[in-house]
């Protein structure tokens, strides 16, 4: 005879497994600190690449007026205040990025605490 709460429950982790639980065994085959600089230093890359892109752009936008006012213009003191935006926006990215992995990891955690949970359940269902 079927055992309809147990096919219940062995579906739901099934499409667990099938979704969300990859993702989830992934973020917590690491420890929490390696996971989270991993992450960061991802986050760092992005970031550097990104600005970099955003940098090139705004030139290219008004790249007569960089050009026609470049021998004019403070070349060092450009490229300090250009550094201060960079360090500033990754400062930012890399703080939110911090919140954001540890979020996920913590949310990983509890659906992986629940999902043996439900395994514990399965395997006590055998039993009887």
């Amino acid at each position: 005879m079927l055992d309809e709460e147990k096919i219940r429950l062995m579906t739901k982790m099934a499409a667990y497994e099938a979704g969300e639980g990859r993702k989830d065994v992934n973020i917590n085959s690491f420890f929490r600190g390696d996971y989270l600089s991993l992450q960061i230093w991802k986050s760092a890359v992005y970031g550097t690449v990104g600005f970099i892109i955003y940098a090139v752009m705004s030139v290219l936008y008004d790249l007569q007026d960089f050009l026609e006012n470049f021998y004019k213009m403070d070349v060092a003191g450009y490229f300090k205040d250009l550094l201060i935006k960079y360090a500033v926006v990754l400062g930012i990215y890399i703080v939110i990025s911090y919140f954001v992995y540890l979020y996920r990891y913590i949310k990983g955690k509890k659906h992986l605490k629940r999902y043996i949970k439900a395994l514990n359940e399965i395997y006590g269902m055998s039993r009887r």
